[in-house]
């Protein structure tokens, strides 16, 4: 059987203009021409031996074999990088302290810091694991370095950057039960303490629908939440990122439930430009949490490609 190589420079390419959903940005921002970068998605096909891009109305999108490599692609990219930084930057050290909000604690956490130790085995990290506004206050204050965290588009700290949109969703328990009103009245919700961004934003939706509720359950801590759900106690808004088995979303339709909007995802850094230790943390830290997002929230559709 005939072995293929995959170019890694072609590859990181690929990757690159899925994530910046268009390959003519992707030319600016590596710095290539759009025919230069035409030819290395034309290898990539020639390689791959399958189509890669299949038309989507005046765009592009993946197929099935290109939804397989964009992911293969992303790990061979990050373990190139992890190894060019364990050789170079083997001597990296310092410390750099580091926010996430709780959806990611416990499903990009362990993935960040294993790569980042493993490659700079001399920088120590404080992880801080949070709220949306908490992380973006000690990140404003100067005590926390960069911070993954939700945001509902009112003032954004100084320097962060929007890294993706997410959709919320209506979240009940895994098992049937019943959690909605029943006999018509209000949907009873299980939601963090105020203030919070997504008890916010379940409340608005619903009031905006017309639709009665009213607080069954409220928590401090995520775990508290999933708890109360599980248990049919309410329903909640989260993401699909780090659900728990105890819990699920709730299907389209059902409850008569309004519509709920995206979430957008920032990455707030305390300085415009980030020293060489956090630097390289954002970097592995936006690639982890790339990874655990939906499929849809990461790769956009391609609009264009020269």
């Amino acid at each position: 059987m005939h072995r293929v190589t995959f170019d890694l420079d072609v590859l990181r390419t690929f990757v690159t203009g899925m994530e910046l959903g268009s390959f003519a940005k992707a030319a600016e921002r590596l710095g290539r021409s759009t025919s230069a970068v035409s030819a290395q998605l034309k290898k990539l096909e020639e390689q791959a031996a399958t189509p890669i891009f299949r038309k989507a109305g005046r765009g592009l999108a993946l197929t099935e074999a290109g939804e397989t490599m964009l992911g293969y692609a992303r790990r061979l990219i990050e373990l190139n990088d992890e190894a060019a930084s364990a050789i170079r930057g083997v001597e990296l050290e310092g410390w750099v302290r580091l926010g996430l909000q709780e959806d990611f604690g416990e499903t990009v956490l362990p993935e960040v810091l294993g790569r980042f130790a493993r490659a700079h085995p001399k920088v120590r990290i404080e992880a801080r694991i949070g709220r949306s506004h908490e992380l973006a206050d000690r990140v404003v204050s100067g005590n926390l370095d960069i911070a993954l965290a939700w945001h509902d588009g009112a003032t954004l700290p100084p320097y962060s950057r929007r890294v993706a949109e997410v959709q919320t969703r209506w979240i009940g328990p895994a098992k049937p039960m019943a959690v909605g009103p029943g006999d018509g009245g209000p949907l009873p919700l299980v939601m963090f303490e105020a203030p919070c961004l997504l008890r916010t934003v379940a409340t608005e939706t619903l009031d905006r629908a017309g639709k009665g509720w009213r607080l069954a359950f409220s928590s401090p801590s995520l775990g508290g939440i999933w708890a109360a759900v599980a248990a049919g106690l309410g329903l909640t808004i989260r993401t699909d990122i780090g659900l728990p088995a105890t819990v699920r979303a709730v299907a389209p339709g059902v409850l008569d439930l309004p519509a709920l909007p995206k979430l957008a995802l920032h990455l707030h850094q305390k300085d415009a430009e980030l020293d060489p230790v956090s630097a390289r943390l954002a970097e592995i830290l936006l690639q982890a949490a790339m990874e655990a997002l939906p499929e849809g929230a990461r790769t956009e559709r391609l609009r264009e490609v020269a």
